[in-house]
């Protein structure tokens, strides 16, 4: 349920099912939730740079597609958090199963030849979702949402614990980064529902730029949203080495990684 307090906006009356720890329309009369919507950016303009570049180097569609899904989940989240109507939710929420089922894919299916097809996984994974969405649309419980959601991530994480174990020791740095980052963005995630109250009241009594930093549920977005980018490149690094590539991961400007990779020259 909304939070007491909550003033009502542009939007009109809350729809969703969720309503999150930071105040309704307080920023702008047109966004529900400013900073939850605008943490979105992350996951929404990165992801494009490397879909673009993804085509450009003729990578495997299944990575490009990894790249739009972040994005869409973005987008999605942008929606929810701009208006808090259900439809919104939706928009945000479904996307999450399909963007990780997606990721799933990806990991499972590092080490075949290139361009080749799992359709035995593709359908488990295409009638998990199918099975998710129509039970969520039924029930409408977002605890349900969020346990076949930690599935799908739990599921990520074996995968590449036991890549940067027995595979390619040396992604270590990169793979843990990834789930740090998550695991972090959680953390806050968890902060934020458990200790709303304290939180609004903490924001009452001290000045905006500091309350800001208290809007935990943005920090998820922004955590969560460059630890799943991390893990993209994460899987397309784990990738293009095997098929014998030479990636490497570059820093835009000195702080945004991307990977880049030639192929192995032939004598």
């Amino acid at each position: 349920m909304p939070p007491a307090g909550d003033r009502e906006g542009y939007w009109g009356p809350t729809t969703s099912t969720l309503d999150w720890c930071e105040e309704n329309y307080a920023v702008t009369w047109y966004i529900a939730e400013f900073w939850n919507t605008v943490s979105n950016l992350i996951m929404i303009i990165p992801p494009i740079f490397g879909a673009i570049q993804s085509v450009r180097d003729g990578l495997e569609k299944r990575y490009i597609a990894a790249y739009l899904a972040l994005t869409v989940v973005g987008m999605g989240s942008w929606c929810f958090h701009m208006t808090l109507k259900y439809e919104m939710q939706l928009l945000d929420e479904l996307p999450m199963i399909y963007s990780c089922c997606i990721f799933v894919y990806c990991m499972f299916e590092c080490f075949k030849m290139k361009n080749s097809v799992n359709y035995h996984l593709l359908f488990t994974l295409v009638l998990f979702s199918l099975i998710v969405t129509t039970v969520y649309l039924k029930v409408k419980e977002p605890v349900f949402h969020q346990v076949m959601y930690g599935m799908l991530v739990f599921t990520l994480v074996l995968r590449s614990v036991y890549i940067v174990t027995w595979v390619y020791p040396w992604l270590r740095g990169l793979g843990y980064t990834s789930l740090g980052l998550f695991l972090l963005g959680f953390l806050l995630w968890n902060i934020d529902n458990i200790f709303c109250e304290s939180l609004r009241n903490f924001r009452k009594k001290v000045p905006p730029i500091i309350g800001v930093t208290t809007q935990f549920h943005a920090w998820w977005h922004i955590l969560t949203g460059l630890g799943s980018y991390l893990h993209i490149l994460f899987s397309l690094y784990t990738r293009t080495l095997y098929l014998r590539y030479r990636p490497k991961v570059k820093f835009l400007f000195g702080i945004w990684p991307v990977i880049l990779f030639e192929p192995l020259r032939k004598h």
